[in-house]
């Protein structure tokens, strides 16, 4: 059982409780206070009380902050990912990787902080005698909406670089997953963070998420296209810019010269982490067809071999879903592949022998376009496998969706493989590998493209977000009023001389 009481940044005052079902049998969650919509406008002021305030401490005291999290968390890892496990259901390693993340992130941004910050300089209209430098200004207040699947990972991967640049936050994390995230934020201010800097609410995201954004600054959203869409209107409405990250159907191409081993472990790994409940999962799989029937019948066995659990630990491979309506959305989304001739390849059964929401990896073939199992988001441990002739066609078929969020390519020709990526309409690709090489690489950014959302994590991009650029500029003597008495026709008359001299002399 998670045992703890209300934090003193959690903003609830309704009276009202909400207790999250594990997926695990047995296990019981501690349940959490429920926020009002007042609470939210009293969480948001004391955020905007505390920003000035914060953004006038020194950038080393933040780096300071991010460097003793780092380590604290890594201290507490174990404790963590206990939580992370109880709340999601998912395997102890894909819990392990949310921790590690996190801490790649700190440890990322407390090293590059001063050099992404920096003021820097840039031409001014007139050469010496204009002098222009842009500063990275704050926001404000930033509102987070993070979701369940990822809680530990996609609440403080946000937070950390929007304090960092002079934000303070409102957190709303899901209701499923809230001591996941009570747990990161008590550990941040046990590392320094002042209070009120990160305030926190709870509740239903139509209701508590919709007040958030109606209060904020700037948004970060994580979760699914359709809800994206909803968000993005509200902050559109409100002109505040927002950053989110949503739905994919990912493409895994498999060319001809690929190595066996290497991709039975990519693509068990690429499909099956987390059950399948990771944004950037492969839920679509062509493979050439001279190798097709081969590597078919080695994934099934490979998949097959995949341990099941659902408990707290160590021991398998994969987990539970994270409740009824995702099993219930996997299930369906299956079972009408099926009915419309798709064929289980392996897996496709609920199984409450091991736990109420698990469901086994499952691989089908033979889907089709008219199928809704090709386009739509599974979001669950379901992966389908099509033959391709060209990699002309396999190109076509990875970019024929509506989503662009990532892909994978397996090749043992490096080359190629680039040459391929390049043509493929996502976010990120990863050759050779199914989505860690990128995700994993926090110096470079990370989102989506068309359907799969706006603006990037990680990097100088996934800091700057949080920033808008503010330029000053200095006029030293000269002005662009008339001089030398000359009328308002000759002054500009003038000006467009100097302005084809400054080109001829490539100043400009």
């Amino acid at each position: 059982m998670i045992s703890n009481q209300n934090p003193g940044f959690l903003f609830a005052t309704s009276g009202e409780n909400f207790r999250a079902e594990s997926p695990f049998p047995g296990v019981e969650l501690e349940p959490t206070s429920i926020s009002t919509t007042s609470d939210v406008v009293t969480a948001t002021e004391v955020a905007r009380g505390t920003q000035s305030t914060w953004n006038k401490t020194s950038l080393k005291h933040r780096i300071d902050i991010l460097n003793r999290y780092h380590d604290l968390i890594l201290e507490h890892q174990d404790e963590i990912a206990s939580i992370i496990q109880r709340e999601t259901g998912k395997a102890r390693s894909h819990a392990v990787e949310e921790i590690l993340q996190v801490a790649m992130i700190s440890a990322y941004y407390a090293k590059n902080a001063k050099k992404f910050l920096a003021p820097h300089s840039r031409a001014g209209v007139l050469p010496v005698l204009t002098q222009v430098r842009v500063m990275p200004a704050p926001k404000g207040v930033v509102g987070i909406i993070s979701p369940w699947n990822y809680p530990f990972t996609l609440s403080m991967c946000d937070i950390l670089p929007a304090i960092l640049v002079g934000n303070t936050v409102v957190l709303r994390p899901d209701q499923q997953t809230m001591w996941s995230a009570i747990r990161g934020l008590e550990l941040l201010f046990e590392a320094g963070l002042t209070s009120g800097v990160v305030t926190m609410v709870s509740g239903p995201g139509s209701i508590i998420g919709a007040a958030v954004i109606d209060e904020v600054d700037y948004l970060c959203f994580t979760g699914s296209t359709a809800t994206g869409r909803i968000v993005g209107a509200q902050a559109g409405a409100r002109l505040i810019g927002a950053s989110l990250e949503l739905g994919g159907k990912n493409p895994m191409i498999v060319c001809a010269d690929a190595n066996l081993n290497k991709f039975l472990d990519i693509a068990t790994r690429a499909c099956f982490t987390s059950a399948g409940q990771l944004c950037i999962s492969i839920e679509r799989m062509y493979i050439h067809e001279s190798i097709y029937e081969k590597f078919l019948v080695a994934f099934n066995v490979r998949v097959r071999e995949l341990v099941l659990g659902a408990g707290v630990g160590w021991g398998y491979d994969v987990g539970s879903l994270v409740g009824p309506a995702q099993l219930k959305r996997v299930t369906q989304a299956v079972a009408k592949a099926v009915s419309q001739g798709a064929k289980i390849e392996a897996g496709g059964n609920h199984r409450p022998d091991i736990g109420p929401y698990v469901f086994e990896p499952t691989v089908l073939s033979g889907v089709t376009k008219a199928m809704e199992i090709s386009t739509d988001e599974v979001f669950g441990p379901c992966v389908y496998v099509q033959p391709f002739k060209t990699i002309e066609q396999a190109i076509a078929l990875a970019n024929d969706s509506s989503f662009g969020l990532s892909a994978s390519v397996i090749t043992s020709n490096i080359k190629f493989g680039k040459a391929v990526a390049e043509q493929i309409r996502t976010g990120s690709v990863n050759i050779n590998e199914g989505f860690a090489s990128a995700y994993g690489s926090v110096d470079a950014p990370m989102g989506g493209m068309a359907a799969s959302g706006l603006g990037r994590r990680h990097g100088i991009e996934g800091l700057l977000r949080f920033t808008q650029p503010q330029t000053i500029a200095t006029a030293h003597v000269a002005t662009m009023s008339p001089k030398f008495g000359r009328s308002d026709e000759q002054w500009s008359g003038m000006l467009v001389k100097f302005l084809q001299i400054m080109k001829a002399l490539r100043l400009r």
